[in-house]
């Protein structure tokens, strides 16, 4: 293995949290260890997540980059060529590209932006993600924002108090949220953040408290959640790990949040006295505790608070019920409804019929 081949395996490998929680949406692709795929990336393929830089001086409890004493890393030219011969070799279709901080973050940051000019410059036109560093300045964001197709700086807790918990070092109104803002300025509707899930022992609640500020505030494109993992020799080592299905709950109900108008006063509905989601999707929930729904007569916004239904089968809906009225899962199937999903929270009827039956 090549000395550029070692750093990648190592640097890929220490990312844990930038976007995805292991297996969640990674798998090798080929023998060479340091190549992943995401599905979440937007179409890029064979996506190459990693870090410029493989050790940090910051103290965030639940990372290994913490724990790593041998600096490995790569100036901006040389990660350029590696990555470049990748790229032209069919290997790797896109880059996520985040960092430990080493040194001070104003080179660090300045390394990350080289890197993505450099690749442009060479003819790179695939998809490109920049990872902002806390406390970055705001010609490196702006720089950034030109050169990535997204650009992202991590929340990693819901608020000052659960981030002082877990990383002291990181001032969370002055090194995040405010350079949050200016990523929402520089980059509109084409950033993100992640909130690792359980680290700090927040509550359900809190998230939610936190996510309906996202999107009031800053409106990012979506929300990564981490379950969190305990790894040793951290901190945290000891803490509980958190339940994969926690993390997955979230990306259930911020989708409801983003793409289908359920607010957070009833996504508070379904937490139970302690401020937790139960381990149901929260879509199921909501709908169970609602009157079902009439196919022929309902709206896109409630045909969207059916189990099942999207907002392409809710268009579907509209648009092949112009032409004949539903009367059965035959017509559910028809515009690409799973019958059995959507059924039971649904009645068909016409306009001037009253329908109590619920297809079981």
């Amino acid at each position: 293995m090549s000395v550029a081949e070692q750093k990648l395996t190592h640097l890929t490998a220490a990312g844990r949290f930038d976007l995805c929680s292991p297996g969640e949406c990674l798998r090798l692709l080929s023998a060479a260890s340091y190549i992943t795929y995401s599905r979440r990336t937007g179409g890029c393929g064979r996506m190459l997540k990693m870090l410029l830089h493989g050790t940090c001086s910051y103290d965030c409890a639940y990372c290994s980059v913490r724990l790593q004493r041998e600096r490995v890393g790569f100036s901006p030219g040389e990660f350029a060529d590696t990555f470049l011969d990748l790229w032209r070799e069919g290997l790797v279709g896109g880059l996520f590209l985040s960092s430990g901080i080493a040194r001070d973050v104003d080179c660090v940051m300045h390394d990350i932006v080289e890197t993505g000019e450099i690749l442009r410059r060479r003819g790179y036109d695939g998809y490109l993600h920049l990872k902002v560093l806390p406390g970055a300045a705001r010609a490196d964001i702006h720089d950034a924002a030109r050169v990535a197709n997204r650009i992202s700086i991590n929340l990693e807790a819901t608020s000052p108090d659960r981030l002082g918990r877990i990383a002291g070092v990181k001032d969370y109104r002055q090194d995040i949220l405010k350079r949050q803002a200016w990523v929402a300025e520089e980059k509109p509707g084409g950033h993100t953040t992640q909130l690792v899930v359980g680290a700090a022992d927040e509550t359900d609640a809190e998230i939610l408290s936190c996510l309906a500020d996202q999107y009031r505030r800053v409106r990012p494109s979506r929300v990564y959640f981490s379950a969190f993992r305990a790894l040793p020799g951290t901190p945290l080592a000891s803490h509980p790990d958190t339940p994969t299905w926690r993390a997955m709950r979230w990306y259930q109900a911020d989708y409801l949040l983003r793409e289908y108008g359920v607010t957070a006063d009833e996504l508070r509905a379904v937490l139970d006295e302690e401020g937790f989601f139960p381990d149901r999707d929260p879509k199921v929930v909501l709908a169970d505790g609602r009157m079902a729904v009439n196919v022929n007569l309902a709206s896109h916004s409630d045909l969207l608070r059916v189990p099942g239904i999207g907002p392409k089968g809710a268009d579907r809906i509209l648009s092949l019920r112009r032409e004949r009225p539903f009367t059965g899962l035959a017509d559910l199937a028809r515009a690409g409804i799973r019958g059995k999903a959507a059924g039971r929270y649904l009645v068909f009827g016409g306009r001037e019929t009253v329908q109590t039956k619920l297809v079981l």
